[in-house]
Parts: C-alpha cells; structure tokens; sequence
C-alpha cells in the first residue's frame, strides 16, 4: 500500500488518542464521550503511557457504544513522561511491552463483544519506529503472528509502513490535522503552542483529501497518501477541532468510517 495514490479520497476514517488518564489524572480538556460521538476509530492508551484497566474497559465500552473502531495504543513505559521520551533498550524488550498491552487491550474489547481493529504505536515509540528499521521489523514480525490481520497506522513515508507493506500486515496511513509538516513529509512538534484554528486545520484536512497535498512550514505543497486523519485528545480545543473536522469532511462529500470499512479485513477472528 505504501506506494498507492489515493486522490481525491472520497471515504476517510478519523482517528483519535482516547483513554489518557490514569486514575485521577486527567490529560486532556475534553470529554472522551463527546470525542468519541466524532471519531471513527479510537487508539486507545494500554497503562504503559497512560490508561488502567478501569479506564481500558471504560473506554472499550463506550467505542463499542459509538460503533468506533478498537485500536491499542501501545507506548513506552513512561508514565511520567508520557511516552513522549525515547526509551533506549532491546528491541525485544520493547516488543515485548508492545505484546503485553495488546493483550490487555484486546482482552477488553473480547469483553465487550468486540474485535481489535489496530495498533498504532504511540508517541516517541511511534516516531522511532518510523526511522529505525530494525525495530519497525521486529514489532512488525510479532504483529505477523498475535495480530495478523489488525491494522498498523503508519506515516506513509515511515520505515514502518514499507516493512508492514514487504510482510503482507495491513496498513492503514494517516494525515496530521493538528500537525505541521516539513518538506520531508515528516510532522513538526510543537510543545505549548497556540491554541490552533480548528477551520484552518479542517480545511487543510479537506484539501489533502481532495488533492493529496499538504502545505509544509516552508510554504511548499508535498504529496501526502493517507487512508485516515488523526488529531490529539490533548491537542488544547481538541473538541472544537473534532466538530471543525468531521462539518467540514462531511460538508465536502468526503464519509467517514472506520479504518475496517475502508480497508476490509480478511478475518477478526484472533
């Protein structure tokens, strides 16, 4: 899939951080339950980077609710820094805790009747990933034996989605609402910046879809391939920009369904 043109995309999944608390700490400023009314799949926090098992199995069961799709949101073991750190170690060490809280997710979603749909790594792990092949190979070779048929969300450009593409696990690519990007293709952080213009980034989203270009932080139009769009639960206004998004999509003719509606899996049996 990684080098598929997708122009203009007239289906598009939303996909959301949701579940990033823990006991009673609270990340973002918006009610998980109003997101989660606006989103189509959710990549929901294992306990690694945030979450617990109340909150997983809380938030499992409102996704189930919302017909959203069930992703894990598999971090480093980094409460204190949310996840946002990179952690140095083995690859086997950090596919391992990548497994553990698959399980654990996954175990939820049984629960309720549902089905894992995704993994999507998060934060630093996910940004090391999309430049260390190594580790993209050896998570991506665990997934082809307890997840095989559950989708990776990658960066199109990302080491993780050509070696997820070379082993046969599905794919899904994903375009940053509330990110920059630089002529790379890469996304710009920020940390405390502005509060951002939801109909600005909404429009940006509408555009990519229509003509697969995104505007970079240097003022020049790159390529961009992608099957989902994903904005921050902690992005401050992150309910404003949700409600901005998913208008204007639907405003444009563009629908929005999870990523298993868009890319059919071949089996939800795991």
């Amino acid at each position: 899939m990684g080098g598929e043109r997708l122009v203009p995309v007239r289906t598009v999944d939303i996909n959301c951080d949701m579940g990033e608390a823990y006991a009673n700490w609270r990340l973002s400023d918006a009610d998980d339950a109003k997101l989660m009314e606006l989103i189509s799949s959710a990549n929901i926090a294992a306990g690694f980077h945030a979450g617990d098992p109340n909150l997983m199995d809380a938030t499992v069961r409102l996704a189930t609710q919302c017909g959203v799709g069930i992703g894990v949101h598999p971090g480093y073991r980094d409460l204190q820094g949310f996840g946002r750190r990179r952690i140095d170690g083995a690859a086997e060490e950090v596919v391992n805790d990548v497994i553990y809280q698959i399980g654990g997710l996954r175990e939820f979603a049984r629960r309720h009747g549902a089905h894992l749909q995704h993994v999507k790594p998060h934060g630093a792990l996910y940004m090391e990933m999309a430049v260390n092949e190594g580790l993209s190979r050896s998570f991506i070779q665990v997934m082809r034996t307890v997840a095989p048929t559950a989708f990776v969300y990658c960066m199109d450009i990302s080491a993780t989605c050509r070696v997820a593409t070379e082993a046969g696990q599905p794919v899904i690519r994903e375009f940053y609402a509330d990110r920059e990007y630089d002529r790379s293709g890469s996304i710009v952080f920020t940390r405390h910046g502005a509060r951002l213009d939801p109909q600005a980034l909404a429009e940006r989203a509408v555009r990519a879809c229509q003509t697969g270009k995104v505007r970079t932080i240097d003022g020049d139009d790159i390529d961009i391939a992608f099957e989902s769009i994903c904005f921050h639960s902690d992005t401050p206004g992150s309910l404003e920009i949700a409600r901005a998004l998913r208008d204007a999509l639907i405003g444009n003719g563009i629908r929005i369904a999870p990523a298993s509606e868009i890319v059919p899996q071949t089996s939800v049996n795991e």
